[in-house]
C-alpha cells in the first residue's frame, strides 16, 4: 500500500446505518425523565456547592450569574449539536462516536482519548470532594478518620495524610452499583436527584430572607473580562451534560427521547445555579466567599447551622449522583472505542446477565479511585475542562459536515440545529475561544494526554481498527 493510502487510513470513517440501531446487546430501559435526571445528576454536583464562591471571589464578584449565564449559553448552543448529533446517530460512544462517523477515526480517536480524560479526572475530583464533605459530617458527630487516610499525600492543610480512602472507597461503591445494572443505577440515581434539588431549594428560600443588597455592589468589580474568566471556570460546573448523549443504546426511544434529555437537563442545571449564585452573593460579600464550601459557609455566615447540616448532606448525595452518571459515560465511551476495535475487546464485553460491560466498568472504576485515593484535587481537576471544551467544539463543527455528507440525509431524525449553520459555528468559535481563557498549565498537561494517546493508538488500535479491516477488504 502506497504511503498515500496508508495516510488515507488515518481518517476511514465509521459506516452508520439503520440496522446498527436495532439491536446493540445493551437494555434499552431509559426513558426521556430518566436521560434528564441523568443529565441533571451529573451537572447538579460538585460545581454547585464549590464553584460559585471561587468564581465570585476571584473572577466574576456579586456578578457571578453572568459568569454561570455564559456558561450556560455556550453549553446550550453545544446542546442543541449533540441533540441533531444523538437522533441521527443514536449510538453508544457519545461525540467520539459522532465524530468518527463524520471526520474519520484519528480525530475520532483524539476526541476520544480526551473524552476518557475528562471522564476519569471529573470522577477522581468529584471524589476527593466528596470526601471531604462526607469527613465534614462525621466530623459532626465527633468521628475522626486516621490523619494518614483523610486525603491524598501533598493536599495543602494535611501534612499526615497518605492516602483518601473514602474518596478510594465510594468510587468502588460506585462500581459496583453500575455492574448490577443501568436499570437499578438509574432508580438510584432518580431519587438522590430529587433530594439534591430539595436541599439546592431549601439553601435558595432560607438564604433569600437574608439579602442585603448593599453586597450586589458593585456589580462587576473585575469588568466584563473577569465575567468571561469566571465563564470558562464556570464550565466545570457543566461537564456532564454530553455524558446522557452516551446513553443512547440503552434508551426506549432515543430520537425524541435524547434532545429532550439534553436540554431539559441543562435548562434545570441552569435556573439552579443561576438562583443559587444571586442568593449567595445577596447574603455574603463576594470577597469572603474564597472557600471550599461556600453554601455552608454562607449559611453558618447567618447563623442558620441546622440548615447548613442539611446542606452539607445534600453535597454528598448531589457528588454521589455525579459519580454514577460521570462513571457510567465513561464505561459506555471506553465501550464504543472497544467495540471499534481502538481497545482491547474485553473491554465491551458483556455480562450475560445485567448487559453492562463488567470489566470495563471495574477497570475505570479502579483507575479513578486509585487517582482519587494518591493525588491532591488541585492536580487531578486540570484536565476536566479543556477535554470537554474540546469535545463540545468537534460536536458543533461536525453537525455542519453532518449535514452536508450524503450518508446521512436519508437517516431519520428527530430534531435539527435552528438557524443553521449560524448555531453550530458559534458554538464551535465560542467553545475555542473559552479554551483560550484556560491556564497555560492546563494546555501542557493536555498536551502530555495527547500524546500518550497517539503511542496507544499507533502502538495498539492502527492495527486492530474494525472500520480498517473493512475498508481493506
Amino acid at each position: 500500500m502506497s504511503k498515500t493510502g496508508k495516510f488515507a487510513d488515518l481518517f476511514v470513517r465509521k459506516e452508520v446505518n439503520t440496522d446498527m440501531f436495532k439491536k446493540t446487546g445493551l437494555d434499552k430501559t431509559l426513558s426521556a425523565f430518566s436521560l434528564t435526571t441523568m443529565g441533571v445528576g451529573a451537572i447538579v454536583g460538585a460545581g454547585i456547592f464549590i464553584t460559585p464562591g471561587i468564581i465570585a471571589a476571584s473572577y466574576s464578584g456579586p456578578g457571578v450569574w453572568l459568569s454561570y449565564l455564559v456558561a450556560a449559553v455556550v453549553c446550550s448552543l453545544a446542546a442543541l449539536c449533540y441533540s441533531e448529533f444523538s437522533s441521527t446517530i443514536p449510538l453508544a460512544g457519545s461525540a467520539y462516536t459522532y465524530i468518527y462517523a463524520v471526520f474519520g477515526e484519528l480525530i475520532a480517536w483524539i476526541l476520544g482519548w480526551a473524552l476518557i480524560s475528562e471522564y476519569l479526572f471529573a470522577v477522581s475530583s468529584v471524589a476527593v470532594s466528596w470526601s471531604a464533605y462526607f469527613q465534614n459530617i462525621l466530623a459532626g458527630f465527633n468521628i475522626h478518620l486516621p490523619a494518614i487516610f483523610r486525603a491524598a499525600y501533598g493536599t495543602a492543610g494535611s501534612p499526615r495524610a497518605l492516602f483518601d480512602l473514602p474518596a478510594f472507597l465510594i468510587t468502588m461503591i460506585i462500581a459496583y452499583l453500575l455492574v448490577q445494572g443501568v436499570r437499578e443505577s438509574a432508580k438510584v440515581n432518580a431519587v438522590m436527584v430529587i433530594l439534591k434539588i430539595a436541599v439546592i431549594v431549601l439553601f435558595i428560600v432560607v438564604a433569600a430572607f437574608y439579602i442585603r443588597p448593599a453586597n450586589y455592589s458593585p456589580m462587576l468589580p473585575f469588568g466584563a473580562k473577569g465575567v468571561i474568566r469566571g465563564a470558562a471556570v464556570a464550565f466545570y460546573a457543566y461537564i456532564g451534560f454530553d455524558a446522557v448523549s452516551t446513553a443512547s443504546e440503552e434508551v426506549k426511544n432515543p430520537k425524541r427521547d435524547m434532545p429532550i434529555g439534553i436540554v431539559s437537563s441543562l435548562i434545570v442545571a441552569s435556573v439552579l445555579y443561576i438562583l443559587l449564585s444571586v442568593v449567595l452573593v445577596g447574603v455574603v460579600h463576594y470577597t469572603k466567599l474564597n472557600v471550599a464550601d461556600p453554601v455552608a459557609f454562607a449559611l453558618h455566615f447567618i447563623h442558620q447551622n441546622w440548615v447548613a447540616g442539611i446542606v452539607s448532606l445534600g453535597a454528598v448525595v448531589g457528588m454521589t449522583t455525579v459519580l454514577i452518571v460521570m462513571l457510567y459515560g465513561g464505561t459506555r465511551l471506553i465501550f464504543a472505542i472497544s467495540r471499534d476495535g481502538l481497545l482491547p475487546s474485553a473491554l465491551h464485553k458483556l455480562n450475560p446477565q445485567t448487559h453492562v460491560p463488567t470489566i470495563n466498568t471495574w477497570a475505570l472504576g479502579f483507575i479513578a479511585s486509585v487517582f482519587a485515593g494518591i493525588i491532591p484535587l488541585t492536580k487531578i481537576a486540570e484536565l476536566v475542562n479543556i477535554g470537554t471544551l474540546f469535545a463540545f467544539a468537534m460536536v458543533s463543527l461536525g453537525v455542519v459536515f453532518l449535514r452536508k455528507d450524503r450518508r446521512f440525509r436519508d437517516l431519520p431524525k428527530s430534531f435539527e440545529v435552528p438557524f443553521y449553520p449560524v448555531i453550530p459555528i458559534i458554538s464551535f468559535l465560542a467553545c475555542i475561544y473559552l479554551m483560550l481563557q484556560l491556564a497555560s498549565f492546563t494546555w501542557m498537561m493536555f498536551g502530555i494526554w495527547l500524546v500518550i494517546g497517539l503511542i496507544v493508538y499507533f502502538g495498539y488500535g492502527f492495527s486492530h481498527s474494525h472500520a480498517r479491516q473493512n475498508e481493506e477488504k
